[in-house]
């Protein structure tokens, strides 16, 4: 080392540790990242989970399905023509169609879940993922992001387990 040259000075402050990071999702212990728009922890609060809509394609299928089976019972009942038992049972298994569709929309197509928080004196939508795993891994980096800028910082990474014995 030559006392002659001037060394470099570090940063005052250290870099913020990342507690989550995924493409397009960063979560340090000073902001929340997400699609390139930036919220500081400190401005967030109030932080709560929401489920969002159904699926439109499910629910206009399931709409659409039972209005025309109502629609030909309606028809049927004023016809005044005798149906078989046989037809009978069509019927109620043609009830059974919009079951069907709701429950195979919801497993191809979830309901995403939703973060909103209160941003600067705005309800915002922070995130959302129809993934759960993932929802809960950002919720989680997120709420430790809080309570680290509550308690002033960390003085080290964060610690994955601890055993005080």
């Amino acid at each position: 080392m030559n006392a002659t040259r001037p060394q470099p000075i570090g940063s005052a402050s250290p870099s913020p540790t990342p507690l989550y990071r995924q493409p397009g999702i960063l979560v340090t212990s000073e902001s929340f990242v997400v699609a390139g728009r930036r919220f500081p922890v400190r401005d967030l609060s109030n932080l709560r989970t929401a489920r969002g809509p159904h699926d439109r394609l499910t629910m206009r299928s399931v709409l659409i399905t039972g209005a025309v089976l109502g629609s030909v019972g309606v028809a049927l009942s004023f016809s005044g023509a005798s149906l078989s038992p046989t037809a009978f049972l069509m019927l109620g298994a043609a009830a059974f169609v919009p079951i069907a569709l709701v429950s195979f929309g919801h497993r191809m197509r979830p309901r995403a879940y939703e973060l909103w928080g209160d941003y600067r004196g705005m309800t915002v939508l922070l995130f959302s993922s129809d993934e759960e795993r993932e929802y809960g891994q950002v919720t989680r980096a997120l709420l430790r992001a809080q309570e680290v800028d509550r308690m002033g910082g960390l003085a080290s990474p964060p610690l994955v387990n601890i055993y005080p014995w």
